[in-house]
């Protein structure tokens, strides 16, 4: 039986996820602003938490209606079975977003949907399960529009961009799922040549590692799923066991990884170690300034530092010159593209970008520029009409 489910992304990554889902299983994908809607039976929906590199949750939509006032959402709630997903011994947590809806408070929307659920197992079980803020069994998350009110079970729990290691973030990290999707709007294949020449924590060099050795980005955590009564543990100990035979065995990745402060350079291998792929990239402390390419033609990827990272606002405005400069002079032949929200990044470094892609970092608006640098010359490739 068919089962609608929502899975929410980065903005801007809303078709690439489509693509993606329907590679799971998913039919009827539809993007829309902020995720993906999409049917499924509960194996997609498995797969799409095991293996989703783009994808921040997977909501499973258990009920919905109209609604004028806030006990039309409480009748909502209330009649939703929820007994037979999970018992009064799990603790859930409410989640309420909206977008135009006519109600004051969301505060007391969510308060609402909580009674609810409560009131609901005081009337088929005899006691309530107990609100946990941090870390719940069930999240139950309350879509709201104008008129309509959508009710959700989070398969997921912590969000997917959370892949199971990373012990040494830094400050203002690139989501996971971010930086997967990035790499896949750059059209990087596994067998290229791919560096990130300022690589802070390694998000960049370990979601690219892991897409060129085939690893599902969730077998190093658990789901939400899995707490849920009907929870079928056959079935989704074949489907783990059949993502660890496609792994293929850790080896040498024509990966780089470099950046001008040794600390960050630390970070990144703890980080590589701790998801096992220390042995596939190589790691380096350079100046983006001043390093050299590892091979002819291949991908550059950066999320440029903002003012934290470099300094004062003038001292950036400075940097982005010198950076269009080593593109110019040492990256021939190759497609280099930089995350930036900085809007002065494009109007000094002093290069065409064939390509501008607006993403979203949170609530951050971004652009990805793509730059094609020229072989032997001293330009920049200039775009195509196409383009």
């Amino acid at each position: 039986m068919a089962e609608t489910f929502f899975s929410p992304c980065p903005r801007g990554l809303e078709a690439l996820l489509a693509e993606e889902l329907t590679s799971f299983g998913a039919r009827a994908a539809r993007a829309v602003h902020g995720g993906v809607s999409w049917e499924g039976d509960w194996d997609a929906c498995r797969r799409a938490n095991l293996e989703s590199r783009l994808a921040t949750r997977v909501l499973w939509r258990v009920g919905q209606g109209r609604y004028r006032a806030e006990v039309d959402i409480y009748k909502l709630a209330y009649s939703v079975t929820w007994a037979k997903w999970f018992t009064a011994d799990d603790t859930i947590r409410i989640y309420v977003t909206a977008q135009k809806s006519p109600l004051k408070s969301l505060e007391f929307i969510t308060l609402r949907v909580k009674d609810a659920v409560c009131d609901h197992f005081r009337t088929v079980a005899g006691r309530r399960p107990s609100v946990d803020t941090a870390n719940p069994a069930v999240r139950i998350h309350l879509f709201l529009t104008a008129d309509t009110a959508t009710l959700y079970v989070d398969t997921t729990g912590e969000p997917l961009y959370k892949r199971g290691y990373k012990p040494a973030a830094v400050e203002a990290p690139l989501k996971e799922n971010l930086a997967a999707g990035i790499l896949r709007l750059t059209g990087w294949q596994a067998d290229e040549a791919l560096v990130d020449p300022m690589c802070g924590s390694g998000t960049f060099l370990i979601e690219a590692a892991q897409m060129a050795l085939d690893i599902a980005p969730g077998l190093g955590r658990g789901f939400a799923f899995e707490r849920l009564r009907i929870h079928d543990r056959g079935a989704w100990a074949a489907l783990r066991r059949a993502a660890e035979q496609r792994r293929k065995p850790a080896r040498v990745l024509p990966i780089f990884g470099s950046d001008v402060v040794g600390e960050w350079v630390r970070r990144s291998r703890m980080n590589l170690d701790a998801a096992g792929l220390a042995d596939c990239v190589r790691l380096d402390r350079a100046d983006v300034l001043e390093r050299t390419p590892p091979a002819a033609a291949g991908v550059m990827v950066a999320n440029p530092p903002y003012g934290v990272r470099i300094g004062e606002a003038e001292e950036l405005l400075a940097f982005y010159p010198r950076l269009g400069d080593a593109l110019k002079q040492r990256w021939g032949g190759w497609r280099c593209y930089l995350f930036s929200a900085d809007p002065e990044l494009p109007r000094h470094i002093g290069l065409k970008a064939s390509r501008r892609t607006p993403l979203f970092n949170g609530a951050l608006e971004c652009r990805l520029f793509e730059y094609r640098m020229v072989a032997g010359s001293n330009r920049e490739r200039a775009p195509s009409p196409q383009e």
